[in-house]
C-alpha cells in the first residue's frame, strides 16, 4: 500500500471514529458536558472534516492537516476522557468524578477515536517524509 493509500485508509477510519464517538456523545446527552467539552469538540469536529476532504481532494496541505489534527486529537481527547476530571475541558472516564451515562460503548468510542487520530498523524507523517518533505497527496496532480 502506498503513502497516499495509507494516508485516505487512515481518513476514513478518522471520519467513522469520529462519527462513532459523536454518536455516543449524542446517545450520553449534550447536556452532560460542559460548554467548553462541546465547542472543542466542534472544533476538532470541523477542522477533522475539513482534513478528511484536503487528503481526498490531494491538496498539498493534506499530509500537514492529518498530522495537526490526528496528534492534537488524540492529545485533547486523552485528556478529556482518560485523565480524572482536571478542568471544564474534562469528560472524564475515570477518577471519582467519571461523567454520566459513561459505558463501556463510550469507552470503545473513544479509545476507538483516540486510535484513529493517532493512525492519521503517524499516516500524515509518512506521507510527508515518504515524499521527501513535500506532500505525497499532491504529487499525483
Amino acid at each position: 500500500m502506498s503513502a497516499e493509500q495509507r494516508l485516505r485508509s487512515a481518513a476514513l477510519v478518522f471520519a467513522v471514529a469520529v462519527a462513532v464517538h459523536g454518536a455516543d456523545h449524542l446517545r450520553r446527552g449534550t447536556d452532560v458536558v460542559t460548554t467548553t467539552v462541546l465547542v472543542a469538540g466542534g472544533i476538532q469536529f470541523l477542522l477533522g472534516a475539513i482534513t478528511v476532504v484536503l487528503i481526498f481532494r490531494h491538496h498539498r496541505w493534506a499530509s500537514r492537516a492529518a498530522i495537526a489534527v490526528g496528534f492534537a486529537s488524540a492529545i485533547g481527547f486523552t485528556a478529556a476522557h482518560l485523565l480524572p476530571h482536571w478542568s471544564a475541558f474534562s469528560d472524564a472516564f475515570t477518577g471519582s468524578h467519571v461523567a454520566p451515562n459513561v459505558t463501556v460503548l463510550s469507552w470503545a468510542a473513544a479509545l476507538f477515536e483516540i486510535g484513529a487520530d493517532v493512525a492519521l498523524g503517524w499516516a500524515g507523517v509518512r506521507a510527508l517524509r515518504l515524499d521527501g518533505g513535500r506532500n505525497i497527496a499532491s504529487s499525483s496532480r
